[in-house]
């Protein structure tokens, strides 16, 4: 294996590490938007099944 095979090798490697690396930090973000996004639904469930509070004038 020449220098510039060896060049080649090691650029295709670093940019499937960083590839790799940018699709690890993609699926983390989504796992945490689905799971946020699970939190505000179940909030809205609650919210639309509480009694609707009427304002009083106190004074």
């Amino acid at each position: 294996m020449t220098t510039e095979e060896k060049y080649v090798a090691a650029v295709y490697l670093v940019v499937f590490i960083v590839l790799l690396a940018y699709v690890f930090i993609i699926a983390l973000k989504l796992q945490r938007l689905e799971r946020e996004l699970a939190e505000l639904a179940e909030l809205a469930l609650r919210k639309k099944e509480e009694p609707e509070q009427k304002a009083v004038a106190v004074g």
